[in-house]
């Protein structure tokens, strides 16, 4: 007894060796390769079968599947990328968990890793010890990759005391109703291990040393991968609708790759013994390891030519709430700042176009139920509170930079916002003048303009266009202002009527100077 409760504490210390293990290796891979792959991410994620491909090599990487799909959730909550293109990194992530697999077959049980695995140890401690930047984080990723390898030669040794413990006759039977059972105990084991590349690992090593069969292992590795949805699943409780449909759609999408997987177990054994019953029994871990790639392979492939589709149910599970201007994840100020900055750089883009929408609606004399003031008013005050959220560090100069940046565009976007208060008063005031209606006709044109180039995300000539028309506007109305007093003073209007037309003067010119000052800060923000 004593014996099997030494075997039970040597495995349950190799898979948390393993652990540890793939915990340091998948930090050092971040901090050696994180910022290329979020910019590969990016970069080759044009559709969602470059998405799928991208997301499997990403997650190769890392060796993290929830690093990459929570990278892809950031570009998706900032706007950087559409939910539909998200959904192929989703897809081909699940193909990237699968190389753990394969690295415990191939390194752990063929080519015996673990037995330098020590020396290897040693060594990234060392160069993690005493040396910096790029080298140091290389000896931590050794260092990690190494004790990986340790912790399974602990799984293997401790294995070999369980015949008493578990065996064939203690799980359940080969059949329909064992192997949904099985798969109920791999979705518990991940929950518990909160990896599923533990459970495979161990479950890798229960098969190498006898103590479960193919069948009975293959329906656990279908549980662990349906077992992998839960954690991000909870994780989207109180984050935005695009982080809950990214959640939502991995669970929909591995459900539907696991009841498939489920009932690919039988063809796929007798394909092995087809060819030879010997080889299974003799390569069984690398069976399962292809079983694994297999399923999850098949899986993409029948999904992608349907993305659109699946997406669209998504969306219909998952509406967006219609009254927002835009959509912030609010997890994102303090977990990823830049994506943050991102953020909040886009929904500043989004109120200034609705406000000028809203100046230009009113000032040609038309009305515009979708553009309510109060609701323009209520996104300032929600993008302040959120910007005020965002956690910088200070020596972060270039986010520093940026911050101030927009705070500055935020504060002329709600001065010129305010403006819009006595919008009504001016517009009669202007449609009684032929000179307001000239100056501000011509104001109106550059505003199309305007809007082009921030289409074509052309900032830097919409603010040099913005620059030379304000100008020749201001003059404009500078000029008018001083016949307009002069024309008090010959008493050729009343003081009453010029008064009303200085103030609107006034008022149009500020409003003006907002709109190209925002434009100045944005940009600035945006180069920074």
């Amino acid at each position: 007894m004593e014996s099997s409760y030494q075997s039970i504490f040597q495995a349950i210390g190799g898979v948390g060796l393993f652990l540890l293990g793939m915990t340091i290796m998948t930090d050092g891979l971040k901090a050696l390769a994180g910022k290329q792959i979020r910019s590969a991410l990016m970069r080759f994620t044009k559709s969602p079968t470059s998405g799928a491909m991208t997301g499997a090599v990403s997650t190769m990487i890392l060796q993290s599947s929830s690093a990459t799909i929570v990278a892809s959730v950031g570009f998706v909550a900032v706007g950087m990328m559409q939910f539909t293109e998200s959904l192929g990194i989703i897809f081909g992530a699940n193909i990237g968990t699968t190389i753990t697999g394969w690295l415990v077959v191939l390194f752990g049980f063929k080519f015996k890793l673990a037995e330098i695995a020590l020396p290897l140890i040693f060594l990234g401690m060392v160069l993690k010890l005493f040396f910096k930047g790029r080298v140091a984080t290389v000896g931590y990723t050794v260092a990690g990759f190494s004790l990986i390898f340790v912790g399974i030669t602990l799984m293997q040794e401790g294995m070999q005391g369980f015949e008493g413990i578990l065996s064939l006759d203690t799980l359940p039977a080969d059949s329909w109703i064992g192997r949904l059972q099985l798969l109920a105990l791999g979705m518990v084991a991940t929950l518990i291990t909160q990896s599923s590349s533990a459970g495979v690992a161990a479950t890798l090593t229960m098969l190498f040393s006898h103590v479960i069969n193919f069948e009975q292992a293959a329906a656990l590795v279908i549980g662990m991968d349906l077992g992998t949805t839960v954690t991000p699943l909870i994780a989207t409780i109180g984050g935005s609708t695009e982080v809950k449909r990214t959640g939502l759609s991995h669970v929909i999408y591995n459900f539907f790759t696991a009841v498939g997987a489920f009932f690919l177990i039988t063809p796929y054994l007798y394909t092995w013994d087809f060819f030879s019953t010997e080889a299974l029994v003799e390569n069984a871990e690398i069976a399962l390891v292809g079983f694994h790639t297999l399923f999850n392979t098949l899986g993409v492939l029948f999904i992608l030519p349907f993305t659109r589709y699946f997406a669209r149910l998504i969306e219909y599970m998952l509406p967006l709430e219609s009254a927002r201007l835009y959509r912030l994840d609010d997890a994102l100020p303090t977990k990823a700042p830049k994506l943050a900055l991102i953020a909040s750089l886009q929904a500043l883009e989004k109120i200034f176009k609705v406000s000028l929408d809203y100046v230009d609606t009113h000032l040609d004399g038309l009305s515009n139920k979708s553009l309510a003031l109060v609701k323009i008013e209520k996104s300032v005050d929600n993008i302040q509170e959120y910007m005020d959220e965002i956690v910088l560090n200070e020596s972060k100069e270039k986010e520093w930079k940026q911050l101030i940046a927009l705070f500055h565009g935020l504060n002329h976007l709600e001065r010129l916002v305010d403006r819009c208060e006595t919008i009504e008063k001016h517009y009669q005031v202007i449609k009684h003048s032929e000179e307001l209606k000239r100056i501000w006709r011509a104001c109106r044109e550059n505003h199309e303009q305007l809007r082009a180039l921030f289409q074509a995300n052309n900032v830097s000539a919409a603010f040099k266009l913005s620059d030379k028309t304000t100008k020749m506007s201001v003059q404009e109305l500078d000029q008018l202002r001083d016949e307009v007093i002069l024309k008090i003073a010959k008493d050729e209007i009343d003081s009453y009527s010029g008064l009303e037309i200085l103030n609107t003067i006034k008022w149009l010119k500020r409003i003006l100077k907002h709109i190209h000052t925002f434009i100045f800060y944005y940009e600035k923000a945006l180069v920074t």
